[in-house]
């Protein structure tokens, strides 16, 4: 009795461990993008000024602040999208004859102005730069609603990942028979703004100026996803 027992039982493992080496599985990832235009934009400037009095620094750049919000205003940008983004003051030191003295002040400040009309973000900065500004640290690009572009990403990764294990499948000579596992690895999206600022001089006599040109971004929205296949 207690031999057939035995025979039972390593009759079971043998079983069991052909099935677990006669279980292929192939594990890939697979990538998605999909571009949409931005519809909000968010600009970074301000001013920076140098004095050997702080407080006379800092009053300058106020007063510069308080001249390009006015500008911005008077430019159809509502309040609310113009806010601080940083404040800076430090010293600048001078180290003639191997002594360390303070030659100046810098004071700086940023404001961040949410703009939602692409085609006025040029404009804008004109504007601002002409009231006083003398600092432009860049655009940020974004769009209000990234939910179908990223639907369609994970669609494209997921395609992308069948794609492959059904490449590597042939390879080997295997054919795919299901999904044993699949996850969501990230979806994100990032903005592309190559090509999309500079400045153009304006050779016209009658202008004199140099007008800037900003190009809405396309924002990048990618996913990313992990499946792996029973092949056999």
């Amino acid at each position: 009795m207690m031999k057939r027992f035995v025979l039972i039982i390593a009759l079971i493992f043998s079983l069991t461990s052909a099935l677990a080496l006669a279980e292929t599985t192939i594990t890939v990832s697979g990538t998605g993008e999909t571009q949409i235009s931005a519809d909000t934009a968010v600009i970074s400037l301000g001013v920076s000024a140098q004095n050997k009095d702080v407080l006379a620094a800092q009053q300058q750049v106020n007063e510069s602040i308080a001249s390009i919000r006015k500008a911005l205003i008077d430019s159809g940008i509502r309040e609310e999208n113009i806010n601080t983004e940083y404040i800076n003051i430090y010293a600048i030191y001078d180290y003639a004859n191997n002594q360390e003295q303070i030659a100046a002040y810098n004071a700086s400040s940023t404001l961040a102005v949410k703009v939602t009309d692409m085609d006025r973000i040029g404009a804008l900065i004109d504007a601002a730069f002409a009231a006083g500004a003398n600092t432009l640290n860049g655009i940020t690009f974004s769009a209000s609603d990234t939910d179908a572009a990223q639907a369609e990403s994970l669609r494209m990764a997921v395609a992308d990942a069948k794609k492959k294990a059904e490449v590597l499948a042939e390879a080997s000579s295997l054919k795919i028979t299901g999904i044993s596992c699949i996850s969501d690895s990230s979806v994100y999206s990032y903005s592309n703004t190559v090509g999309n600022f500079s400045a153009r001089a304006m050779d016209t006599a009658a202008s004199g100026k140099a007008e800037t040109v900003v190009q809405a971004a396309k924002l990048v929205v990618s996913a990313t996803v992990c499946i792996t296949y029973h092949a056999e």
